[in-house]
């Protein structure tokens, strides 16, 4: 398939494409069988294209396959579909429905970010000399791994809830409400961790500061009402308008020194919510087609990065303690202040359960470190299996524990009006 046998490289990109979404339906289709969200099932088809599984076959099938000179384009096109994720996913995230519940949720939200934070600093600290890569300072190091570990994926965390009729339970809407309040809260982090570690100094990171307060007082105090008249001049044509506005905003936070995804996101969290109830129509189904064609490519790009294979023994030792430390981490600080404040155990063991789902989120962030120098190859590779194992064991242990009914047949609701968050399924 390679560029030098004769075929372009955009028709090799074409072809990548085309396999990347062939296997990815079909271990959507399997993960479906044991009732696992497609983001699932499309993580572990990336690690399987990767040098994980294919690369154990004779002839280096990945570099065949993805040929090096084809992987900046097919980079590219899979940060298109990021940049629409996290678009929707801020749309998604209303921050207006915490105001009435900080009471509620405010200490159970602080512990279930807090705990799991000093764990994974615990954890990075361990980790620090054997797998931080050279130059990395130690605080940079803890600090960005410690937001790792406490991450929750919101838009996954939405869709195990519908699945499984939990929406108007307490465990439900109380997990909600503590996953919104507590990615806030990373995501600030993480916007500092990335100005520290691009700013190349003090100097460097309060000029990056002072541009992205800039960056968000224009889009508060500007943009925001005027994309709000846009869309309504825009008539039927609004979806290019909000479309470039993502990638403009995205260009934006990237030139002030922050990452792409942010900016996104950032656009995300402007669009109007109490008006123009045919956006939801005329913007989020079509970006959610496109996103969930393009986010396939994503997985894919970053299962090229991961070799399971390549841990060794003393890699193992470490992908469990970072299994156990951002397992027990997240449950113990969700759901023992959930049991403080009423809850069963049995909810408070489904609360800690949902609130351990980490998804797409994770691993953009992970993505962010790789990019950045902060991890390196192994430790980016024990991350990511992180983040499939506790997406994964969330359905099981609902189910072992009785939470919920039957789940809604993903047939049914891909025949409705939307599909999911995260690429056809949640991230």
């Amino acid at each position: 398939m390679a560029a030098s046998q004769g075929v372009p490289i955009d028709a090799v990109v074409l072809a990548d494409v085309a396999i990347v979404l062939v296997v990815g339906a079909v271990m959507v289709r399997l993960g479906r069988r044991i009732h696992q969200p497609p983001v699932v099932a499309e993580i572990a088809a990336g690690l399987m294209l990767g040098p994980s599984l294919l690369g154990l076959l004779p002839g280096d099938l990945p570099a065949l396959i993805f040929p090096p000179e084809a992987r900046p384009m097919l980079s590219a096109l899979s940060q298109v579909g990021l940049a629409l994720f996290m678009f929707l996913a801020g749309w998604e995230l209303d921050l207006g429905k915490l105001r009435g519940r900080t009471a509620s949720v405010g200490s159970t939200a602080v512990l279930a970010m807090a705990v799991p934070f000093a764990v994974g600093a615990g954890a990075a600290a361990l980790l620090y000399d054997s797998l931080a890569p050279a130059g990395v300072g130690s605080d940079m190091f803890v600090l960005y791994l410690a937001t790792a570990f406490s991450i929750t994926a919101f838009p996954v965390l939405a869709r195990i809830i519908r699945d499984q009729n939990l929406g108007t339970t307490r465990v439900g809407t109380t997990a909600m409400a503590c996953a919104a309040a507590g990615d806030v809260v990373a995501w600030c982090v993480l916007v500092l961790v990335v100005a520290m570690a691009g700013s190349g100094g003090t100097g460097g990171f309060f000029q990056v500061l002072g541009w992205t307060a800039v960056y968000a007082a224009v889009m508060l105090f500007a943009v925001r009402p005027l994309l709000r008249r846009a869309l309504r001049w825009a008539g039927n044509g609004r979806l290019p308008v909000v479309a470039a506005g993502v990638l403009l905003s995205a260009f934006a936070t990237s030139w002030v020194g922050i990452h792409a995804i942010f900016g996104a996101f950032a656009f995300g969290l402007i669009m109007p919510r109490d008006a123009l109830p045919e956006l939801r129509r005329q913007i989020e189904v079509p970006l959610e087609k496109a996103s969930s064609l393009l986010l396939p490519v994503f997985f894919v790009v970053t299962g090229l990065s991961v070799d399971v294979g390549g841990l060794g023994w003393s890699g193992l030792v470490a992908l469990l303690l970072v299994l156990v430390a951002a397992i027990v981490g997240k449950f113990a600080g969700a759901a023992v202040p959930a049991r403080f404040s009423g809850m069963s155990w049995r909810d408070s063991a489904a609360f800690g359960t949902l609130m351990n789902t980490r998804g797409l989120t994770e691993i953009v962030i992970l993505g962010v470190g790789r990019e950045l120098g902060l991890i390196g190859p192994e430790l980016f590779t024990m991350m990511v299996l992180m983040a499939l194992v506790t997406t994964a064991m969330a359905g099981p242990l609902l189910r072992l524990l009785g939470m919920g009914g039957e789940p809604r047949l993903p047939e049914a609701e891909l025949s409705a009006e939307s599909p999911d968050k995260e690429a056809i399924g949640v991230k």
